[in-house]
């Protein structure tokens, strides 16, 4: 079925069920953080060797459906920003149904950024992402977090981290890019989810079949 940013699905009453992958598929996590917050800080460190991972003050979030609104609060900390999530999930129009798209969380990456154009939507229209799209998505990370900026990423279905450990989104997720190694080949997510797994590394390839069929906000 094709899909675009715009297209919206139903979750079930519980908010975690399966949704048919479109990109604008409301983020649920499925193993929702405690209502509590839950912070930590991820230190500022760059390299002359093609890496780098920004300042986060992770927190994670209060709820099912907050994922959007966290990762976005996530992604502006690296920033020096501490706004709280649920000013950002009344501005993005965050319901228990989630954050309808990333088309919904550019804007207000730009307004708290302090520029109209500090962040743009980008589609991976595709069930799978190809080699352009994946170079793009690359490219785009090194370029934003080189610029002090963390990407925000609308995800679905399953991907396996560096250490083997799978994550599971199939009801769709945001989750916040922090920082990449390897010259990209390599990045840092920051994932409001469950403390317990707060950042973890991911190939390139792997988040980009993991953003297809949606897309994410880039500098």
């Amino acid at each position: 079925m094709a899909t675009t940013l715009l297209r919206k699905t139903v979750l079930t009453a519980a908010g975690i069920a399966a949704t048919a992958g479109g990109i604008a598929s409301p983020a649920i996590a499925a193993n929702a953080a405690p209502a509590e917050k839950t912070t930590a800080m991820v230190a500022d460190r760059k390299s002359g060797h093609g890496e780098r991972e920004l300042d986060v003050r992770y927190e994670a979030q209060p709820n099912f459906y907050f994922c959007g609104p966290a990762a976005a609060r996530n992604a502006l900390s690296v920033q020096g920003k501490n706004i709280d999530v649920h000013a950002m999930a009344r501005e993005m129009g965050t319901t228990e149904a989630g954050t309808n798209s990333i088309n919904d969380i550019t804007p207000v990456l730009n307004k708290e950024t302090g520029a109209k154009d500090a962040y743009k939507s980008v589609e991976i229209s595709t069930p799978k992402a190809d080699d352009k799209q994946t170079d793009t998505l690359r490219a785009d990370v090194i370029k934003t977090v080189d610029a002090g900026r963390a990407v925000v990423a609308n995800i679905a279905g399953t991907a396996t981290d560096t250490d083997g450990t799978t994550h599971s989104f199939e009801g769709g997720h945001y989750i916040s890019v922090i920082g990449y190694r390897d010259n990209g080949d390599t990045v840092t997510i920051a994932d409001s989810a469950d403390p317990n797994t707060a950042t973890y590394r991911m190939s390139i390839d792997n988040l980009a079949d993991w953003i297809a069929t949606r897309g994410y906000s880039t500098s």
